[in-house]
């Protein structure tokens, strides 16, 4: 295949965009900084992003999974507005794929996402319609969850799509995790106002910021940066439980993840008690470039 593709998973946070002074999260800004630079040098044509919802965009109907043919920003917690420029076409034909694959995902004609989209798509990007995105929701946030070896599969089988796509640079993305148990999603099953959740978060922030949990975030980086891929697949919901109701984000990692198909490794990491959120971020090497009819991999992909 000529083109090339690169994955890129990192964590989002409301307090991130709430910290307009920089005060917090200086290791994980610092990190951000380099995935930036990291994205502006691969300079893709392309991004799949799966994104995650905190029961704002999609709040009567839940689907598990679906591929997104229109989408603007919602604006929420500080998020950025605007559309983003999805290719309808292509869109369908990938939801049309994974149907054929077996995978049931359903079809979003439009719908404005929420930060757990937005937030670091706009961060990364610069806006929400610099590139060409396609938006995969995968349900985090509402019961019932699907098991984590199923996003795995929906990200194997959008690897295996985009691997029929040629000359494009595609950016694997996703937004969502690490450890964290925010009160809005931790105490409540259901859709609230801005001005309940708020409520909510302020009386119970404190008890939040002690249930983040560095071990278990440390060992899935760890994870991520081995070559023995098969742990996504065998990953369970009672070994997510431990890192709190936030870390069921952890899909959007496993599905990008396995779109790549390549071990990741952790550009940062920082317990951001002021976020109430383990921040991390992990980024593989760019692979399927040609060069001469040759593939490369690595930073000489990202040269070429």
């Amino acid at each position: 295949m000529s083109g090339a593709t690169l994955t890129l998973c990192l964590s989002h946070a409301p307090g991130y965009a709430r910290d307009s002074e920089g005060q917090y999260g200086l290791e994980f800004r610092k990190g951000l900084q380099q995935a930036i630079d990291i994205v502006r040098e691969f300079a893709p044509t392309l991004v799949v992003v799966f994104g995650s919802d905190h029961r704002k965009a999609y709040a009567d109907i839940v689907p598990a999974m679906s591929v997104v043919l229109s989408a603007e920003g919602l604006g929420d917690l500080l998020s950025p507005t605007g559309p983003y420029d999805v290719p309808k076409a292509l869109a369908k034909e990938l939801a049309e794929f994974l149907v054929a694959e077996g995978l049931d995902v359903a079809v979003t004609r439009h719908i404005a996402l929420d930060h757990g989209f937005g937030q670091m798509v706009g961060v990364l990007l610069g806006s929400l319609d610099a590139v060409p995105t396609v938006p995969v929701f995968i349900n985090c946030a509402t019961f019932p969850l699907t098991a984590p070896s199923r996003s795995v599969e929906l990200g194997e089988a959008v690897g295996r799509f985009f691997e029929r796509v040629a000359d494009q640079r595609i950016l694997f993305l996703a937004s969502g995790g690490l450890s964290h148990s925010p009160p809005t999603l931790a105490l409540v099953d259901e859709p609230i106002s801005d001005e309940e959740g708020a409520k909510i978060s302020a009386a119970h922030r404190e008890a939040a910021m002690d249930l983040i949990r560095p071990d278990w975030d440390a060992q899935f980086l760890a994870n991520l940066a081995s070559t023995d891929t098969a742990w996504a697949s065998r990953l369970t919901q009672a070994e997510i439980d431990p890192a709190g109701v936030g870390a069921n984000e952890v899909r959007t990692w496993l599905a990008a993840y396995a779109a790549g198909g390549r071990p990741m490794r952790t550009v940062a990491y920082e317990v951001v008690r002021m976020w109430v959120t383990g921040m991390g971020i992990a980024v593989s090497e760019v692979t399927g470039t040609e060069v001469n009819g040759t593939e490369v991999t690595g930073a000489e992909a990202v040269a070429s």
